[in-house]
């Protein structure tokens, strides 16, 4: 897997494909190839995939405890210049929807599209201060966990019940490598209220929700969409807060057909 320093991070992050820019942003458990890796393989053929490893997660460093959302933001914009990335696709998943969305306002002109999946205008924004409160005090307790302990209490969270073993297996394995400060300083940068940023964000916008979402269930993605000018919604059946990976081909075949839509010269 590729390094890069970016600002005195050392970013990991995969690469596949030839074609336009897309880069794909995790969520804050997982790293960007396990997360993505069904997108990697089977949307390589039309799309140069980057997948990076967040700053504290996967082989990607640490960064401060109190880097916040903007700090996420401009780190994602030095990484996408060290790439030599200028306009390229995003696509962003949970957490990685809610620095996508702050990107699209920090960094105007710097996205050509946004896709949003199973993602929240913050914690506060999508469930309310009092459930993002909660949400963060029980990340701050996880962070403390020993990794099995860690994996066994999110990971039931991440996917429908009844999703085959093998689908989450290489998943619940990336999770076991989890950075105690890059999950605590994610958690904490997922917990504002981003619902002010949503009508500033003027690039097409595709968002996607696991029907079965139990952690941005779909009225959450519904409000996303409601507040995003000319934004389109796709839910994928039979799916849950890792709807890529429960039903990559749906998924990629919507992410194909939204992008194509969109390529802008590319």
């Amino acid at each position: 897997m590729p390094l890069i320093d970016v600002d005195g991070h050392r970013i990991a992050y995969a690469q596949a494909g030839t074609g336009p820019a897309v880069v794909l942003l995790h969520g804050y458990v997982g790293d960007g190839e396990a997360t993505w890796h069904p997108q990697l393989r089977d949307l390589r053929d039309d799309f140069t995939l980057v997948a990076w490893d967040v700053p504290g997660a996967g082989r990607s460093s640490d960064p401060l405890e109190s880097l916040g959302l903007s700090g996420y933001a401009d780190a994602l914009a030095l990484f996408l210049t060290g790439l030599g990335l200028t306009r390229p696709h995003l696509v962003g998943l949970s957490f990685g929807g809610i620095l996508a969305l702050e990107f699209c306002t920090r960094h105007p002109g710097r996205v050509q599209t946004v896709s949003l999946v199973s993602a929240y205008a913050g914690w506060a924004g999508s469930l309310g201060e009092d459930l993002a409160n909660t949400r963060l005090v029980q990340a701050m307790r996880l962070s403390e966990l020993p990794s099995a302990e860690f994996v066994d209490s999110l990971l039931p969270t991440m996917f429908r019940t009844g999703t085959p073993q093998p689908v989450m297996q290489r998943f619940a394995d990336s999770m076991r490598s989890f950075h105690p400060v890059g999950f605590r300083a994610m958690a904490r940068a997922s917990a504002g209220d981003l619902r002010a940023v949503l009508p500033q964000v003027r690039v097409p916008t595709l968002v996607i929700s696991g029907a079965d979402d139990a952690r941005a269930p779909l009225k959450v993605a519904m409000n996303i969409q409601g507040a995003i000018a000319g934004s389109t919604l796709v839910v994928i059946p039979d799916s849950g807060h890792l709807c890529n990976l429960e039903q990559a081909d749906p998924f990629n075949e919507t992410v194909r057909a939204f992008l194509s839509k969109h390529l802008l010269g590319g």
